[in-house]
């Protein structure tokens, strides 16, 4: 007989995936591995790689090695002491969106620490490749806070990509138990100085939900989110990677997803995904197209 806690924290059926390995699914699989590439859709065991891969033709290419400098607690990705720098990787992440037709590509990265310039140039590199070799595809970037160097931040920036995406990941209250290095401040402060650089690029950030947060805590959050000009929200729900990261308090339903999504529009959001199988990078090709129209109707 279960108890009341297990009752609480067991998956709900909104959390079912549909598998697809079609020939798209199979083939950006197949080519990542032949170019020695990394995505975070595999790293992360992102809920949605079918769907993206298999019918949507988007990936999430995760560059600067697949070893991360910092530890936070809800994230599946390595983290240690990284590899050396792979000065070629940008031609690569082309070689692969140019190969495979891809109509929008998101370049997150691991943090690297490690280096003076926190893998901004590449950033930038990879960005400026892409365009040469598939000038129509859209290009979003999911970097780090990069140390919080308004130089490392115009590096990147100067490459113009599409959209720019940084993740506040939670509200202020958890951000010491559940980030590592990043703060909530710096978070907000790399948005707010993206848009001072470059006030027609728009900008998005993510908040998990299900780690302890109040609903109030969570409007909290998009009104500081707004307060910076962030233009697109996502609002997806955390799930576990192993039982050594942080535990879901609860599961939030499609409709709370929903009633947020609702506010995040009334607070003057461009765009905002909210559901429970959302992540940063779903749906991230309407995302960038509806937040452009939006902005420009509001001039």
């Amino acid at each position: 007989m279960a108890t009341k806690r297990e009752e609480h924290v067991r998956k709900p059926d909104w959390l079912k995936i549909k598998l697809n390995t079609n020939e798209s699914y199979t083939g950006l699989k197949k080519l990542m591995r032949e170019k020695n590439l990394h995505t975070v859709c595999e790293e992360a065991k992102c809920p949605n790689i079918h769907e993206c891969w298999a019918e949507r033709k988007t990936a999430t290419f995760m560059i600067l090695g697949d070893i991360c400098t910092r530890a936070c607690r809800f994230c599946a990705v390595k983290s240690g002491l990284p590899n050396e720098l792979d000065e070629q990787e940008p031609e690569r992440v082309a070689d692969s969106v140019s190969i495979m037709d891809l109509k929008h590509v998101v370049i997150t990265a691991v943090a690297r620490d490690d280096l003076n310039d926190k893998g901004a140039t590449i950033f930038a590199e990879t960005v400026r490749a892409i365009r040469r070799k598939s000038p129509f595809t859209t290009v979003e970037v999911l970097p780090s806070d990069m140390g919080g160097s308004e130089e490392n931040l115009r590096i990147l920036m100067d490459a113009r990509p599409n959209i720019f995406n940084h993740n506040i990941e939670t509200v202020r209250r958890l951000t010491p138990t559940v980030r590592a290095i990043a703060t909530y401040e710096r978070t907000l402060e790399v948005l707010r100085r993206c848009k001072e650089m470059h006030a027609d690029i728009p900008t998005k950030s993510s908040v998990m939900l299900g780690l302890g947060e109040t609903k109030e805590e969570i409007l909290e959050t998009m009104d500081d989110l707004r307060a910076v000009d962030v233009d697109i929200l996502t609002l997806g729900q955390y799930m576990q990677p192993t039982k050594k990261h942080l535990k879901i308090k609860k599961y939030w339903t499609p409709e709370e997803f929903a009633e947020l999504r609702d506010i995040a529009f009334s607070k003057g959001f461009k765009h905002c995904e909210s559901g429970p199988l959302v992540r940063s990078s779903y749906h991230a090709d309407e995302q960038v197209n509806a937040a452009q129209e939006n902005i420009q109707s509001a001039k």
